[in-house]
């Protein structure tokens, strides 16, 4: 048997014969899912292009190259809406302004060449960081929420304003960007994380949150609903505080009065004095064992149609994705396992910014396919942001065939203090129990027969 692992999508050209002298050589559909690489139909790649595989055959591992001619599906032709992050769209009339709604989102996908983590670490994600990139981009849609709205689009070509490359430069690959991948693979050490492991969407949201009390600029408050309830109360108390963010007098000093990410100090200061700061809440949930239970689907639909929403993490096993809407049965998304070069600012200083925004139609998967691991995201910039959003939660549990996914509740339940279901030890944090229930693997789950 061949075990396969995709490791890297380049250029074709890059590289026409692997090592060992293995030369590439075209395989079919069938062939690679032999080999164990799965190319679902919506993610394909226009023109030639060379996937380089590492497979291990009777003992013997090569790397080879091999080269796929695929195009990009568009949208189908279909009566149903496409909703894309609470916006409602049909594809007969508005089928350019889908298409630049989802070029406007930043996309985050590995990169190679950059430097290296830790300073002695990877200079390059591929194949272990693609869900520390979905983390990355529910992150950034909130900042972009925060910083030019939801209706602010980007236009190749066009000069945008500096808040924009400001949020950009806060996920740059280097070490003192607020939420890099170096930061992420850093701060996922102290949730139990090597660097270089796959990371499960409740330890990526709890390693953003830690990240978030740095970013002055922004002054979100970040929420990780634990127990698959939503606790206003806390959120309220969270948002409402005039104090400054815990471990704000850490982020890192320039040697100018601005942050490394274009963000001025006071303006900070300013932002977290605020009567209300902007909510990033995030609901990590299991909505199945081995397959999202069919209960949950509408539900799920629903959240992409608010207009608080943020998308969602998760994929299929050890492949993650971020969501960011849904047409018919079929979930959006935009897919980071394509392999880019790192990013460096051109000679005037300005960051070259086409790679990271997805200029092709997005991928789609049946719903059904979804792993049950996922994490909710929602952005309230205000107060009544959050109430409308709260009313919507509640309207959603009167729709007929839509089961809920967590709960809200206005103060935190008793049952919070029991012992923990999962029978952990009792000093076990709520991280603790939430990273071994939602980033468990299928083959961790033995069903015995009665």
């Amino acid at each position: 048997m061949a075990a396969a692992i995709l490791a890297e999508v380049e250029p074709y050209g890059s590289g026409q014969v692997g090592e060992g002298g293995a030369r590439s050589r075209r395989l079919s559909l069938a062939s690679w899912t032999q080999l164990g690489v799965h190319l679902p139909r919506s993610q394909s790649v226009r023109g030639s292009r060379a996937v380089k595989v590492v497979s291990e055959w009777g003992g013997h591992a090569t790397l080879t190259y091999d080269t796929l001619r695929f195009e990009y599906e568009d949208f189908p032709e279909t009566k149903e809406p496409v909703w894309i992050l609470g916006r409602k769209y049909s594809v007969f009339t508005e089928k350019e302004e889908i298409l630049l709604d989802v070029t406007s989102r930043l996309w985050f996908t590995y990169r190679k060449n950059f430097p290296a983590i830790g300073g002695t670490g990877p200079t390059s994600d591929t194949g272990w960081g693609c869900m520390l990139r979905c983390g990355q981009m529910i992150f950034a849609q909130a900042l972009v929420c925060r910083h030019l709205g939801r209706d602010w689009r980007w236009i190749k070509g066009k000069r945008q304003m500096d808040n924009y490359f400001n949020v950009l430069n806060a996920f740059i690959d280097k070490k003192d960007s607020y939420y890099s991948i170096h930061q992420i693979a850093q701060m996922g050490v102290g949730e139990g994380k090597s660097i270089g492991q796959w990371y499960g969407p409740n330890t990526v949201a709890q390693v953003l949150k830690k990240l978030a009390t740095f970013d002055t600029w922004s002054s979100l408050a970040v929420h990780i609903a634990m127990d698959n309830t939503v606790v206003m109360e806390e959120i309220r108390r969270l948002c409402q505080s005039n104090l400054p963010s815990a471990g704000a007098a850490a982020c890192p000093a320039l040697e100018s009065d601005v942050l490394y990410n274009g963000c001025p100090e006071d303006v900070g200061l300013r932002e977290r004095l605020t009567p209300w700061k902007p909510l990033v809440l995030l609901i990590p949930l299991r909505l199945g064992l081995t397959e999202i239970n069919e209960a949950y689907i509408e539900t799920l639909k629903h959240c992409f149609m608010m207009p608080q929403s943020l998308g969602v993490i998760g994929g299929k096993p050890n492949s993650a994705h971020y969501f960011i809407g849904y047409v018919g049965e079929e979930l959006i998304y935009l897919d980071p396992h394509t392999t880019q070069p790192a990013v460096e600012p051109g000679e005037s200083g300005c960051l070259p910014d086409e790679s990271f925004h997805c200029q092709h139609p997005p991928c789609r998967m049946s719903i059904a396919e979804l792993d049950p691991s996922i994490a909710v995201g929602f952005f309230c910039n205000t107060e009544a942001d959050f109430n409308d959003w709260c009313q919507q939660i509640k309207k959603l549990s009167l729709v007929r065939g839509a089961l809920p996914m967590f709960e809200l509740v206005e103060r935190q339940p008793s049952h919070f203090s029991s012992p923990d279901v999962l029978n952990l030890t009792p000093d076990s944090s709520d991280a603790d129990r939430l990273e071994r229930f939602f980033d468990s693997e299928d083959e961790d789950f033995e069903i015995l027969s009665l």
